[in-house]
């Protein structure tokens, strides 16, 4: 019978190559670290900025005793996810090779055993033209950073060798109140003698039982299907398959699935089980404080808990294959998932095979979970254009693989914003969202809503929705928020606009704030924290729940709450200060120092007060029999803790020479880009900064056509300039932007 052996405990660990030669080495050596899996080399220089993380081939050492696998006629070592290329050796010989660092693969090493086994495992992140991601808005941790395990396995038993599946491929058919399922099952080794016994329970109840030789297809049907019903009901079934040969058991699996039915309508938007049900909630980056992507499985719950918290009904799987232990979760829980895979914002030609490995690894992992819904092809990919005729055809490859593989489920992508709504690569997949940041890289926040109606009014056939909108916050404070002051103010207002513009609009299938959580962004050098991408409605390290988020909590999550806005902004200058209060209740009343500044009744879920500020002011705010505190101080200067000041080579905000009348890098890319000289100036500092890096954009496409020029109306030049560094160039160093801020003011508006 089958076994699979946790092995994660006691690796070696080396950046060293000197240590390891010919694939082989004494790693008894006190040369190599100790550690434990799941691990990562990046955990701290991949989130304190400078763009410069340790990107290069480490080692993990371990001995494997045949004490282990003992009895096993065939034995495997599985990776559930090393990034980003791994080279696994064993005794010197090499026994697999395998590009992708988000998804799990296998070797059968049964051949390469001896009496003691060295297994030597070369993992790579460093960067080259084949591999996604080679750049991204995130760091590319490197490491073994998922479980290892060891899978002993007698020579008939299911394939393991399938793009790193289960072998088995089980897809229920909802008719009428049954459901009919068909199970596709891959093997190896068989003799011609062996037999499956499919079990198929509700809990403890048998509900179907097929015997049947061991073959490829069978099929049973569900009397009275207990339909799989998001957060409402996510009931599961569970698949037992046991191989045997007579009397003798040989492998067995065991599978969860769930039974539903859906449609995405361009004009209800997305329809489960016959019913509409709204698609709104976060994106996920994975990583945490340190540890980076190593996480383990209370780290996977507890994020999953959190957006079950917020009453989010859908997550989108960003920019990767995730964990399957947390997808598991989803199942359990009801989400709702879009899965894609790392093909990200620069088209690799030499690419296309990895892109076609790495979606057939999403699919044949992944084809099971009833919680995912759509296949996420690309994720801002047109960085350069939509013109290339070898991106469209990679485009065409993958969403003809997707349809070959699983006929089940639907496309889709992540358009990056300034992209052309006409063009021939919206039209690939079945149904596309777009990644719009309208009020805080560029334009206003109000333009959010409206360019949703103009794609839905010119093509009312496409299902449209929104997979990133954001904006950014920190420790910042500010009583009249502005764009891009990266306060939690701001960030709150932006998301009150956008919850009021998006949810109210039913032909969106699907809205996913960008993001849940704050993540690692290595290249970033922006809101006076380098390193991160600070977008996330709760911090890095998932202990504060910034206000953003209990503006979703209002409008999406049926357990009663209310929650006073400003915890963090005690001390305020204003005599009078606005205090908002988020609440899924429909009747707020507020009270300072115990008098009632009155009730408020509305349906939107955002209260907001007037509160007069002297002295300290005790609030508490109560919606039915909940309440909620917080307090005021009335200071006669701004608390300069509450301001962004920027550390390291970094330019502040009071540095900056400003001319009345003439330019400075504090104005807007829209601005600039209209005097012919501004124009000029900031096209020579692009080019400058992207020389030599072949995979950056044009900067001539980047600030070219009418879409950009939307896209770009909020974006300040200082912005532009910081963020180079997250397209893969240098970012300016503090004096060339001072440099570059002189020059400006000799240009007159």
């Amino acid at each position: 019978m089958s076994k699979k052996i946790n092995w994660n405990s006691s690796w070696l660990f080396t950046k060293d190559a000197a240590l390891v030669e010919n694939s082989k080495t004494a790693i008894s050596t006190d040369s190599w670290g100790k550690i434990n899996l799941p691990h990562t080399w990046n955990g701290k220089d991949g989130q304190d900025g400078g763009n410069d993380y340790y990107r290069a081939t480490c080692y993990y050492a371990k001995k494997l005793s045949k004490s282990l696998y003992e009895g096993a006629e065939e034995v495997y070592i599985e990776f559930e996810g090393a990034n980003s290329s791994t080279d696994v050796y064993v005794n010197g010989k090499l026994a697999v090779h395998h590009d992708g660092g988000y998804s799990t693969f296998r070797a059968n090493i049964t051949s390469l055993l001896e009496e003691e086994n060295e297994i030597i495992v070369a993992v790579d992140n460093a960067p080259n033209d084949r591999v996604y991601p080679q750049m991204a808005d995130f760091t590319f941790y490197g490491g073994i950073y998922r479980e290892v395990n060891i899978i002993c396995v007698s020579k008939a038993h299911f394939d393991l060798d399938y793009f790193g599946g289960t072998g088995i491929i089980v897809t229920p058919v909802v008719e009428g109140k049954d459901a009919n399922v068909d199970v596709k099952t891959y093997f190896t080794g068989l003799a011609g003698s062996e037999t499956v016994k499919y079990t198929v329970k509700d809990g403890e109840t048998i509900v179907a039982q097929v015997a049947a030789p061991a073959i490829e297809n069978i099929s049973f049907s569900i009397r009275d299907a207990h339909l799989w019903n998001g957060r409402k009901d996510p009931f599961l079934y569970t698949l037992e398959a046991v191989l045997c040969d007579g009397e003798k058991e040989l492998d067995a699996r065991e599978v969860k699935f769930g039974c539903r039915y859906y449609e995405i309508d361009p004009e209800r938007g997305f329809i489960l089980n016959g019913s509409e049900y709204p698609l709104r909630g976060v994106s996920r980056h994975q990583d945490r404080p340190e540890i980076g992507n190593a996480l383990l499985p209370e780290h996977h719950k507890e994020d999953a808990e959190f957006i079950y918290e917020l009453g989010a009904t859908t997550i989108r799987l960003a920019h990767y294959q995730h964990n399957q232990y947390f997808i598991d979760l989803c199942d359990e829980m009801g989400f709702v998932l879009w899965a894609e895979i790392p093909y990200i914002s620069q088209h690799m030609p030499n690419g296309r095979e990895n892109t076609i490995s790495q979606m057939k690894e999403l699919i044949v992992q992944n084809y099971n979970h009833p919680s995912i819904f759509v296949w996420g092809l690309s994720n801002e990919i047109t960085m350069k254009g939509t013109d290339d005729p070898d991106l469209l055809e990679n485009h065409h490859i993958l969403n003809d693989l997707c349809h070959k593989m699983d006929k089940t489920r639907l496309t889709t992508m992540a358009i990056v914003s300034m992209c052309d709504m006409d063009s021939e690569y919206v039209q690939i997949p079945d149904i596309v969202s777009w990644n719009h940041y309208f009020g805080w890289y560029g334009g206003v926040t109000s333009m959010n809503g409206p360019w949703m109606d103009n794609f839905h009014a010119k093509h009312p056939n496409i299902p449209v929705g929104m997979s990133e909108y954001g904006c950014e916050a920190l420790n910042w404070h500010n009583s009249n928020p502005e764009q891009g002051d990266y306060s939690e103010e701001y960030q709150a207002f932006y998301h009150e606009e956008l919850i009021k513009q998006l949810f109210t609009r039913s032909y969106i299938w699907a809205t996913h704030v960008w993001n849940m959580y704050d993540f690692a962004a290595d290249s970033r050098t922006e809101g006076g924290e380098d390193g991160m991408n600070h977008k996330g409605l709760m911090t890095f390290d998932r202990k504060y729940k910034k206000d953003s988020f209990y503006a979703y909590k209002a409008w999406l999550s049926e357990d009663p709450f209310v929650h006073i806005c400003g915890k963090r902004y005690v001390d305020r200058v204003e005599d009078v200060t606005k205090v908002t209060i988020y609440s899924n209740l429909p009747e707020v009343e507020l009270f300072a120092n115990g008098v009632s500044l009155g009730k408020q009744t509305n349906d939107i879920h955002f209260f907001y007060f007037d509160v007069p500020n002297a002295g300290t002011t005790e609030l508490v705010a109560k919606a039915g029999e909940l309440k909620d505190t917080s307090k005021i101080v009335k200071v006669e200067e701004y608390n300069n803790d509450y301001r962004m000041v920027e550390s390291g080579d970094v330019l502040n905000w009071f540095e900056i020479t400003e001319v009345e009348g003439y330019f400075s890098i504090n104005d807007k890319m829209s601005d600039l880009i209209t005097n012919e000289g501004g124009r000029n100036m900031i096209m020579t500092a692009i080019s400058q900064a992207m020389k030599g890096q072949k995979t950056l954009a044009d900067p001539t496409q980047m600030i070219a056509g009418p879409e950009m020029m939307s896209f770009l109306g909020g974006f300040t030049i200082k912005r532009l300039l910081g963020m180079m560094g997250a397209m893969g160039a240098k970012p300016m160093t503090k004096e060339q932007m001072l440099a570059f801020n002189t020059a400006l003011n000799q240009i007159r508006k």
